[in-house]
């Protein structure tokens, strides 16, 4: 496609969007003036859906006239909830729904995969994680090996970019685990690199991964809802992710858990809780614990059915939309901010996000000046700044319009 910088080229393709009905499913934050702010902010919070209210009232209703026979007797029942969104999660990642679950929050889940998947010996003990990984994910890591008696100093690799690049090169992945993979255990990376933007090559990743021996997983909190994924046919061992930013369920709502068919009937490691418990006799309350076998027998507890309610909401939109047509709108959409910001004539700021990625923008800003981030956000732009020297923009094609990438670029264009 060929862009300009006129707003008449904005506005037209707003006209021939065929998406451009959805903005008006979602709620869009105002200015005290009662302008729309400019919220690019949906790698950190998705906006929240019109019908996200229905769906909760819909269970606060059952709630109050039914108490606990909600769980059998509600419109939804709650004890099987969980299950109602597995179908549109298997889609979004590219998996079977025996392979998906939604529970916990994305910390949680990792933990639990680790217990599951990082299993060091004499010969294999290492995790590579990408050096700027998302702190909580290092965290995650650091404290499983520190649980094993490992020194994350010894055995943790973080891989960083070559000297004045800003991303890995997946030649460089490859080297790693061609070298070093008979001592390596587990492989983690982000799927999208919360600071760059950059996407993983997963295919290859796993492939590699796969002929070696190593045990492979993602954090998809930047990817599910965001990028195509095939989680299944690559062979992924494991993923989590959460589902208040590009799936638009709520701060802090609850996330969701990948695990391939080929694990659910092993003996792997495992927190057990009764929610994984074989469902035709958990309620006989059992001395010993029989996982189901499926993701779901990672289980721990009943989940909360007033932050399913919401992630149902938005995944009733994912359903109607169709990832394919997102991710179409989302490209075009993205490469047109890239085109406005490749012509602003400035120096002090490049984007430092690669080809490959979603609709995450990552402009850094010379000398890590905050004031830019400052001045943006008094215009209306709904924008988050990343230390040291980052501002993230995400046009999200489910809400986000080709005029507010182009008013976005003015407003940058003028402060600059």
């Amino acid at each position: 496609m060929i862009f300009n910088t006129s707003k008449k080229f904005a506005e037209e393709m707003d006209v021939k969007d065929p998406l451009r009905s959805y903005q008006d499913s979602f709620y869009i934050p105002t200015q005290t003036s009662g302008e729309r702010h400019i919220y690019l902010c949906g790698n950190s919070l998705g906006l929240q859906p019109k019908n996200t209210r229905a769906f909760i009232d819909q269970e606060l209703k059952d709630w109050q006239n039914l108490g606990v026979e909600g769980h059998f007797h509600a419109k939804n029942p709650w004890l099987p909830y969980h299950e109602f969104l597995s179908e549109s999660y298997s889609r979004i990642i590219g998996a079977k729904t025996s392979e998906v679950v939604a529970m916990n929050t994305l910390s949680v889940n990792l933990h639990l995969m680790f217990v599951s998947f990082y299993q060091p010996n004499k010969e294999r003990f290492k995790i590579v994680i990408e050096n700027d990984a998302f702190p909580s994910d290092i965290y995650a890591v650091e404290s499983h090996l520190k649980h094993h008696n490992l020194d994350p100093k010894d055995v943790l690799i973080k891989m960083k970019p070559r000297v004045g690049e800003d991303v890995l090169r997946t030649e460089d992945i490859l080297e790693l685990l061609s070298n070093e993979g008979d001592s390596i255990a587990l492989v983690m990376f982000g799927g999208v690199n919360y600071y760059t933007g950059q996407v993983f090559d997963f295919a290859e990743i796993t492939k590699s991964c796969n002929e070696r021996g190593i045990k492979v997983g993602f954090d998809l909190a930047h990817a599910a809802g965001n990028i195509s994924l095939s989680l299944h046919d690559w062979g992924v061992d494991f993923a989590v992710w959460c589902s208040y930013k590009y799936l638009n369920s709520g701060p802090g709502s609850i996330g969701g858990a990948f695990i391939h068919e080929k694990h659910h009937r092993s003996n792997l490691n495992r927190f057990a809780g009764w929610w994984g418990h074989n469902k035709e006799t958990r309620f006989k309350m059992p001395e010993k614990f029989d996982p189901i076998q499926s993701a779901e027998g990672w289980q721990l507890s009943n989940p909360p059915i007033l932050s399913l309610a919401a992630i149902r909401a938005s995944l009733s939109i994912f359903d109607k939309v169709g990832m394919k047509s997102l991710l179409k709108k989302s490209q075009q959409l993205t490469s047109y901010l890239v085109f406005l910001i490749d012509n602003i004539s400035s120096d002090r700021i490049s984007i430092i996000t690669p080809n490959k990625r979603g609709c995450q923008i990552s402009i850094r800003v010379r000398n890590a000046n905050k004031n830019l981030f400052k001045q943006i956000t008094d215009k209306g732009v709904v924008a988050d700044w990343r230390e040291p020297d980052v501002i993230r923009v995400a046009p999200v094609p489910l809400y986000n319009s080709y005029m507010d990438v182009y008013n976005f670029y003015k407003i940058l264009e003028e402060e600059l």
